[in-house]
């Protein structure tokens, strides 16, 4: 074993450091991964459109303590990541003017910080070699490039979770090494606790903690915690977060609280909210798909990870991932997503590991770990170019020529990476892995999700009553058809989850100006409150399509009434 991949043990390794046009080269990796699609696809969760609403209400209300969506309270994260989507939109014209794409802007940002800071964390960690290799896995992988085009909280709170365990592996080596810690890497460590604290509470505090415990029980030592200086970073982190949760209590009377922790954090715990559950290894099973094309990387640095465990930069990093992940498996609510604050630690284990040649010592794990990693690889690659190829020949029955296009570098970039797989040092690879995965990548998001009207029920149908709606200030009201992104692109009081009936007697309430979607499966109780009201409705147009978020397939038609 070389040792390459480990660059940091000794003091030398704390004077390593990347060169500031290094990170404005990550910067742009990330503005090129990020950036396709960004502007244009629509908002594609429906926790977007509740985030993105909720920020427009704010400026819409004046209110900045008080989370809503529409005239129900949503009490389920803090407000850290609103005031941001809040700040965007009020910077892009206002919550008229502001285009769904302006309220990712804080995602971008958090999803970029997070890259840097995986590198800036990882050059004390492992060298800085394997932390701007660690830091291209981040800006590559499929979950964070997800994350990035999303209006929530996710990439931003990454972003905190990156910086305060950053300072934490500084702390945690500065007491391996004897050396004592500047009061302001503490300052740092406890100011990120609390701004993730203001975006989506104890998460980041959780990672952390996690942390400095295992820490602590490997070194049988209390020192890693007494490094935090809890006396005074404790009431720091409380300084950044109480003001509001002082605000939101007298606000609410404690209602946020009740839903946010007894709601919303137990809930997910004990049972799988909205469907969302899933026994434990899930994650271990999607991550192959998650942290993809890296992945591969992750599996083949496994024997190299047992066999240096016990050096203080592998053990710190082991003790970043593994009891987090334990925690997010046991849980019974599962997304995607939980598992994400791990990945920082893992591209930095899997560049370190690659550096140093994946390790020959333990010669059966290692063939083991790459036949997994490898057969893992090429079928999430295969399952990937048939998704993205058969996706829009099964939506809208046409085959899409760029989706073809685009599995050619996804099958070169696979077959290349096999190819070379034994003989090409870890550099070469990542360079295959990440032109490879750019090339795919990049066409779909721009492209081939654009190009799937059937998903896209909220904004044709916004874009039907814009083009026929009798009044300026018409008030669409839905039945059977209530998606938080139709609120969103049409405005605030927009009327949604009300029914066939509720549509029939909100267009009853408004003859002139009154507008009514109604799907199919509402389409008779809508016209039976009409009949008995002695009106009936003219149809303005109809759209077809697939509400992705229930699996429903749509028809939905749009209404005025008669004269």
């Amino acid at each position: 074993m070389t040792g390459r991949g480990v660059e940091a043990i000794g003091a030398a390794g704390a004077a390593r450091r990347l060169d500031g046009w290094m990170y404005l080269a990550l910067a742009l990796v990330c503005l090129a991964f990020f950036l396709p699609g960004f502007f244009d696809l629509p908002p594609i969760d429906r926790d977007e459109a509740r985030f993105a609403q909720a920020s427009k209400q704010m400026l819409e209300s004046g209110d900045f303590v008080d989370i809503r969506f529409q005239d129900e309270g949503r009490h389920k994260k803090p407000v850290g990541i609103y005031w941001m989507q809040a700040a965007a939109a009020s910077l892009a014209g206002g919550p008229e003017a502001a285009e769904i794409w302006v309220y990712r802007i804080p995602s971008l940002l958090g999803a970029t910080l997070a890259v840097l800071l995986t590198a800036w964390a990882g050059v004390r960690l492992v060298g800085p070699q394997a932390a701007l290799l660690a830091a291209l896995m981040m800006a590559g992988c499929v979950l964070l490039s997800v994350e990035a085009r999303m209006a929530k909280t996710d990439a931003m709170l990454l972003a905190t979770i990156v910086l305060a365990q950053g300072a934490l592996a500084r702390l945690y080596l500065d007491w391996k090494q004897g050396v004592r810690s500047s009061a302001w890497l503490v300052a740092l460590f406890w100011l990120a606790i609390g701004l993730g604290g203001l975006v989506k509470g104890p998460i980041n505090l959780m990672v952390s903690a996690l942390s400095v415990a295992a820490l602590c029980g490997l070194e049988r030592s209390f020192g890693p915690l007494a490094r935090l200086r809890l006396h005074w970073g404790l009431p720091l982190a409380l300084l950044v977060v109480m003001p509001w949760l002082i605000a939101i209590w007298v606000a609410t009377d404690g209602a946020f609280f009740r839903e946010a922790v007894g709601g919303d954090l137990l809930g997910k715990v004990a049972t799988g909210q909205e469907s969302h559950g899933a026994p434990p290894g899930y994650y271990l099973l999607t991550f192959w798909v998650t942290f993809w094309p890296y992945s591969l990387l992750a599996g083949l640095a496994v024997p190299w990870v047992w066999v240096n465990r016990r050096k203080a930069e592998v053990r710190f990093l082991l003790a970043w991932i593994v009891p987090t992940w334990i925690v997010f498996e046991l849980v019974a609510t599962k997304l995607l997503h939980y598992t994400m604050p791990t990945f920082p630690a893992i591209a930095l284990l899997a560049a370190a590991a690659g550096l140093d040649g994946w390790d020959v010592a333990r010669p059966k794990l290692r063939r083991w770990s790459r036949r997994i990693a490898i057969g893992l690889f090429v079928a999430v690659s295969a399952v990937l170019g048939m998704a993205v190829m058969g996706g829009p020949i099964h939506l809208t029955g046409r085959v899409d020529l760029v989706a073809v296009a685009v599995a050619l570098p996804l099958t070169a970039m696979t077959v290349w990476v096999l190819r070379n797989l034994d003989t090409a040092p870890l550099r070469k690879l990542m360079a295959g892995l990440v032109v490879g995965s750019f090339l795919f990548m990049a066409p779909v998001w721009e492209f081939v999700l654009d190009g799937l009207d059937p998903l896209r029920l909220s904004p044709r149908l916004a874009e039907m009553v814009a083009a026929v709606k009798p009044c300026p200030d018409t008030v669409l009201a839905s039945g059977g058809y209530g998606e938080p992104s139709l609120v969103f692109l049409l405005g605030t009081e927009t009327k949604v989850g009300i029914g066939g009936d509720g549509a029939a007697e909100a267009l009853l309430a408004d003859p002139a100006c009154g507008l009514a979607a109604v799907s199919q499966k509402e389409e008779a109780e809508f016209r039976a409150v009409l009949a008995a009201a002695g009106r009936d409705a003219r149809a303005l147009g109809s759209l077809e399509g697939l509400n992705y978020s229930r699996g429903d397939e749509l028809t939905i038609t749009l209404y005025t009434l008669q004269p």
